[in-house]
């Protein structure tokens, strides 16, 4: 199952970059959602190759995953990979100048299954496409929003 969208951010690419590359930003944000995350790799400084391990909870079960940074090409793409028991997931990320100030933010993701009951779940999300592709849609959204108050902020 594959989902892809596009924002436009009001703050210039480098912002962005440096933002949707603080990985230690988002793994601070992850636990404070509950998620426990340890990093994998052994790398220094921030490049393809890095990996993290994550435990959370989801739909009351106890879920462990897998994720890599597959591709990473300075202020314009990310490329990650993720497993668990049940999934496997890729998610791109490109980053796009429109403008001085204006960055475009355009995130595909697939998703496809491992196991029979992976199956069955992402066959329940294609019932309800519209549903989850507006969740997904947001999400990104809040992201983008999130990323532009920042911007804000740090000029005021």
């Amino acid at each position: 199952m594959k989902f892809s969208t596009k924002k436009d951010i009001e703050a210039p690419l480098e912002f962005v970059w440096a933002a949707m590359t603080d990985f230690e930003a988002w793994e601070r944000s992850a636990m404070r959602r509950g998620a426990d995350v340890t990093r994998t790799d052994t790398l220094r400084a921030p490049g393809a190759g890095m990996g993290w391990a994550a435990k959370f909870r989801y739909r009351g079960k106890e879920r462990k995953a897998e994720i890599q940074l597959k591709r990473m090409e300075p202020s314009s793409i990310l490329a990650f990979a993720g497993q668990s028991a049940a999934i496997s997931a890729e998610a791109d990320i490109e980053l796009m100048e429109m403008a001085a100030k204006r960055t475009r933010l355009h995130v595909t993701m697939e998703v496809t299954p491992r196991s029979l009951g992976a199956r069955l779940f992402l066959q329940s999300l294609r019932l309800a496409r519209a549903r989850v592709d507006r969740k997904f849609e947001t999400r990104v959204a809040q992201l983008a929003l999130d990323i532009e108050q920042r911007y804000r902020q740090r000029r005021v």
